[in-house]
C-alpha cells in the first residue's frame, strides 16, 4: 500500500507497534446508501464493487489503525425517503459509518437526520461520509461536523473546467444542459460565474434543466443546443443522463464539444464510442492512464471484475478512516472526527488535505480528453478502445474554493 499518512500519531503508532493501537483487531462497519436498481442501479453496483474491493485492500496491515473494515450497500432507489429507511436500519443493526454519494436530495435528507440523531444520542454519534454528492453547499452553507467530502465540489471542478476553457478561443457559444435538482442547478451557476469571469466573450446560447433519471430520449435537447448555434455543452450529468444524452448527440451529428465531470462513468465510455473522440471532456480527480498505484489498482478491479474502478475518492476514504483511527486510538466516529479534521494523506495524486473549516477534501483536479487508445495509453473503459488522456493537471491551490462555513462543533 503507498499511501503515506502524514499525522505524527499514526506515524509513532506504527513504530510502537500494536500495543500503541488501542482499536487494533476492531471491525468498522461501513453502509452505503445508494441505488442499486433502475436508471441510476449500474452506477451504484460498480461503486458497491468498488468499496468492498478497496475494503479488502485497505483492512488489517492495509491500514496503520489494524482495524478491519466491513461493507455494504443499501439499495436506496435514489430516493430520500427510502435513505431515510435504510438509515434507520443501519443504525438500527450499531453502524455508525454511512456513505453515500449519488444525488444530492438524498444527501441533505441523511444529513439532516445524522446531524438530529447526533444531538439526541450522544455517545452514538454517526459520520456521513459523501463520496461523490458534489453540492457545494454541504460544505458551505450546510455544512456539519458529521460530514465529510472526499470529491471535489462542484465550485472546484467547475473552477478547473473555465480555466481549461480561458485558452481555448475556438469556444465561443455554450449551452448548459443539466439534471433538475441541486446538483444541475449549482453546475449551471458556477458555470456562468466561472464564464463571466474568465471568458466574458463566450456567449450562454440556452440553458435547459430535466427531470432526474427519467429522460430516455435526449434528441428534443440536441436538437435545440443544434438549434442555438452552441459549440461547446456544459453538463453534470452523470449515468443514463449522460450516456443517453451523448448518444443523442452522436445520432444527430453534433459535432461540438462536451464538458462533463462523469464522462468516465459505467454506461458512457460506450455511448461516447469512437465519433466523440477528441470532443469529450471530464474533470475529475482521476484518468484512466495515471500510472503507479492506481494503474494496478484499475487494472486488477478489471480482472476480477469485468468492470472499470473510477470512483478515486473510495480508497480516500479508507486511507482517511484508516490514519484518523491511528491518530485518534479508537474507532468512536466523534474522536474520528477530531482526527480527521486538517488530516493529510498522500494518495495516487499527490497530497490531499481534509480541509478543517468545511470537510471539503483539497485535491489535484484533472482535465482529460477521450481520444483512442496508443501505446503509452492504453487502458481502455468498457473495452472501447478508446481512453481519457490527461490535458492539464490542476493543484490544490488552483482547484480551491473559498467557503462561507460556520462549522458548529461538539460541546461549543
Amino acid at each position: 500500500m503507498k499511501f503515506v499518512w502524514k499525522s505524527v500519531v499514526a506515524a509513532s503508532a506504527l513504530l510502537l507497534g500494536g500495543a500503541a493501537l488501542a482499536q487494533q483487531g476492531e471491525v468498522v462497519k461501513i453502509v452505503r446508501i445508494d441505488p442499486l436498481t433502475g436508471l441510476m442501479g449500474p452506477v451504484g453496483t460498480n461503486q458497491d464493487k468498488s468499496y468492498k474491493f478497496f475494503a479488502e485492500k485497505f483492512s488489517g496491515k492495509g491500514n496503520p489503525a489494524g482495524v478491519t473494515f466491513e461493507f455494504r450497500t443499501i439499495d436506496n432507489k435514489l430516493s430520500p425517503t427510502e435513505s431515510l429507511n435504510a438509515l434507520k436500519s443501519a443504525l438500527d443493526s450499531g453502524v455508525r459509518y454511512i456513505a453515500q454519494g449519488n444525488g444530492s436530495s438524498v444527501t441533505a435528507a441523511l444529513l439532516d437526520a445524522v446531524n438530529k440523531h447526533n444531538e439526541r444520542n450522544p455517545g452514538k454519534e454517526v459520520l456521513l461520509l459523501n463520496d461523490a454528492s458534489v453540492d457545494p453547499d454541504f460544505t458551505n452553507s450546510k455544512c456539519s461536523y458529521w460530514h465529510f467530502r472526499f470529491d471535489a465540489d462542484t465550485s472546484m471542478k467547475m473552477e478547473a473546467i473555465t480555466t481549461f476553457m480561458k485558452d481555448k478561443p475556438d469556444i465561443k457559444k455554450v449551452y448548459l444542459l443539466n439534471q433538475n435538482y441541486s446538483h444541475g442547478h449549482q453546475v449551471a451557476k458556477y458555470a456562468k460565474e466561472g464564464l463571466a469571469k474568465k471568458r466574458p466573450d463566450v456567449q450562454v446560447g440556452g440553458e435547459d434543466l430535466h427531470p432526474l433519471a427519467q429522460v430516455r430520449d435526449f434528441a428534443p435537447y440536441i436538437a435545440k443546443i443544434k438549434a442555438a448555434g452552441a459549440d461547446t455543452v456544459i453538463t453534470g450529468n452523470w449515468g443514463s443522463d449522460l450516456s443517453l444524452l451523448v448518444k443523442a448527440a452522436n445520432e444527430a451529428g453534433y459535432e461540438g464539444k462536451f464538458f462533463t465531470y462523469y464522462a468516465g462513468v459505467t454506461g458512457t465510455p460506450s455511448a461516447l464510442g469512437q465519433g466523440s473522440a477528441g470532443r469529450v471532456y471530464q474533470a475529475s480527480y482521476l484518468h484512466p492512464n495515471m500510472g503507479g498505484q492506481m494503474q494496478q489498482w484499475m487494472n486488477e478491479f478489471k480482472a476480477k471484475y469485468n468492470d472499470d474502478f473510477y470512483t478515486g475518492s473510495i480508497p480516500r476514504i479508507f486511507a482517511m478512516l484508516g490514519a484518523a483511527m491511528a491518530q485518534a486510538k479508537s474507532t468512536d466516529p466523534l474522536k474520528v472526527a477530531a482526527a480527521l479534521e486538517g488530516l493529510k494523506v498522500t494518495t495516487y495524486n499527490g497530497e490531499i488535505e481534509m480541509r478543517r473549516l468545511d470537510h471539503q477534501l483539497q485535491q489535484p483536479l484533472y482535465i482529460s480528453v477521450w481520444q483512442k487508445t496508443d501505446a503509452k495509453h492504453s487502458y481502455s473503459p468498457e473495452n472501447t478502445g478508446m481512453t481519457f488522456v490527461s490535458q492539464v493537471e490542476y493543484p490544490n491551490y488552483v482547484s480551491s474554493t473559498p467557503t462561507s462555513c460556520q462549522m458548529k462543533r461538539p460541546g461549543k
